[in-house]
């Protein structure tokens, strides 16, 4: 039986004189964590740190790199006077400077492997809400995706959807008679929405190849866990879609990954950078859900990190599932501040050599408030902590380095071209034009042999050759119809069945 990975090193405790280091045990990752404070506190250095942590132990992980300054996971550090004593004061075993196996992402697919999945992947509901569409237009949506599977037309892209709805459009009368009333005015809307979108560039996000999540939970050929970094920094000025976009990559973790019970390590940490954006103006179904999807993941061996200014930036519901606790410096300049500093303080297990409140307003920079999960998953006292400095650069790198990093990437073949199959847009062009060709095509002669009492007995009998040919079409149209209903509605499971009460 394989020996148990080593605790993390978060750094050491300077609360009274002569206490140790402070650890996270990795069979208590999954049990999810915060990571907050002001700007300028230490928060980035301190996700590097953990995310290196959990890396060499073999656990992949997934951060979003909102600033540019994470992706000097990739490059090794340098020492200096100033390093090299808070790692004698730290006493951090073998350290020296070197580099992590990382891959970088990019919406947009310019500063790394572009991220992508499908229209019909993606579901409804979460469309919507990086949409930012209202309950009439977003019930129209859902509409529109229903129609797709009883057609069997597949929604890879923005042009499919599109596609389907200039066809809704057309069928509006009968549609609503089906479904409930379609208006022009929502359809014109969503199209609208849509058109926005893809001017913020977010119609790159959908297509193929869809983004496999094996690919984000792989190791290095010495062991390490890929550290799978998202470069964010144009992406995070799209709150909706940057927070749309990691929610739907939670939620497919949710659904495809089994259930692991209790674990040695986690199989994949998720770094959820500026959590405030996913719930800030989240109804409170949505956050509900999340609540419901953040607990539950943690049976999937996946933990979940939040990094934030403040910690009321998370929901009560979602704050009490966190239990891995490093609070950097919290300036009370204004009453926000004041009653924010108050209630972090109030989150942790006291500590009678530690004062709290008055650490949190003093903390410098590298320093913070730690609490972690210890036997039996109970969280220890507060401690004030040194935090121990990652071994790779403590800042960004240049494009030539992480063109380097992206050239010797073993997926980048995988993604980094796009394919564009047949589906609704294409499927519903050749039906159009076949309708034309129908319309405009002149009536064929009759035969000598096949007019007369003959050609209108067997008319009669089999139906002329319209007749027929809308009768072969409603064949094929109702076996499609039973088989993308049923393959659509598995396939597609996601969020939109978590937040509509299940679609599939």
């Amino acid at each position: 039986m394989p020996n148990p990975p080593d605790p993390i090193l978060l750094g050491k405790s300077v609360t009274t004189p002569g206490s140790g280091q402070v650890f996270l045990q990795p069979r208590l990752g999954n049990r999810h964590g915060l990571v907050a404070g002001a700007t300028g506190t230490g928060k980035t250095v301190t996700l590097m740190t953990l995310a290196e942590g959990f890396s060499r132990i073999g656990v992949p992980v997934f951060l979003a790199d909102v600033k540019g300054d994470v992706s000097g996971l990739a490059a090794a550090g340098s020492t200096s006077d100033t390093l090299q004593a808070r790692i004698d004061r730290i006493g951090v075993d073998g350290y020296r400077n070197e580099p992590n196996p990382v891959v970088f992402w990019d919406l947009f697919g310019a500063a790394g492997h572009p991220v992508r999945t499908t229209i019909s992947e993606i579901g409804p509901a979460l469309l919507a809400r990086m949409l930012e569409l209202n309950d009439t237009q977003s019930g129209v949506l859902d509409i529109t995706f229903r129609l797709a599977d009883e057609r069997g037309l597949l929604l890879l892209d923005l042009a499919d959807l599109r596609a389907l709805l200039n066809l809704v459009a057309e069928e509006r009368k009968a549609v609503s008679t089906r479904y409930g009333l379609v208006s022009t005015a929502s359809i014109g809307a969503i199209q609208r929405a849509l058109l926005r979108l893809e001017s913020d560039g977010g119609d790159r996000f959908f297509g193929e190849p869809a983004l496999e999540l094996a690919d984000l939970m792989r190791t290095s050929l010495d062991g390490r866990g890929i550290i799978n970094i998202l470069a964010a920094d144009r992406l995070v000025l799209k709150p909706r879609l940057y927070s749309t976009f990691l929610l739907w990559l939670l939620s497919e973790l949710f659904e495809e990954l089994p259930e692991a019970g209790d674990l040695d390590k986690p199989k994949l940490v998720f770094v959820f950078d500026e959590a405030h954006l996913l719930f800030d103006g989240a109804p409170p179904a949505l956050r509900q859900r999340i609540e419901q999807v953040v607990r539950i993941i943690r049976s999937k061996g996946v933990g979940v990190y939040f990094c934030s200014q403040y910690p009321d930036d998370v929901p009560d519901e979602i704050l009490g599932q966190l239990g891995n606790r490093i609070q950097h410096a919290l300036r009370a300049f204004t009453p926000r501040d004041q009653k924010a500093l108050r209630a972090a303080a109030e989150t942790f297990v006291p500590n009678p050599d530690l004062d709290t409140v008055a650490a949190l307003g003093t903390l410098g920079t590298g320093e913070a408030l730690v609490s972690t999960l210890q036997d039996k998953a109970v969280p220890m006292p507060v401690e004030h902590t040194l935090i121990a400095p990652p071994r790779c650069r403590m800042g960004t790198i240049s494009d030539e380095e992480r063109s380097v990093v992206r050239a010797r990437s073993p997926i980048g073949a995988k993604y980094d071209r796009a394919v564009d199959r047949e589906s609704a847009e294409e499927i519903l062009a050749r039906r159009a034009e076949q309708v034309a060709e129908q319309v405009q095509a002149p009536p064929a002669k009759e035969a000598t042999n096949g007019g007369g009492i003959g050609q209108a007995m067997r008319d009669a009998v089999f139906g002329n050759g319209r007749r027929q040919g809308v009768v072969e079409a409603m064949a094929k149209q109702t076996a499609r119809t039973v088989g993308s209903q049923i393959g659509r509605q598995i396939v597609r499971g996601l969020m939109g069945g978590l937040f509509r009460g299940g679609r599939r």
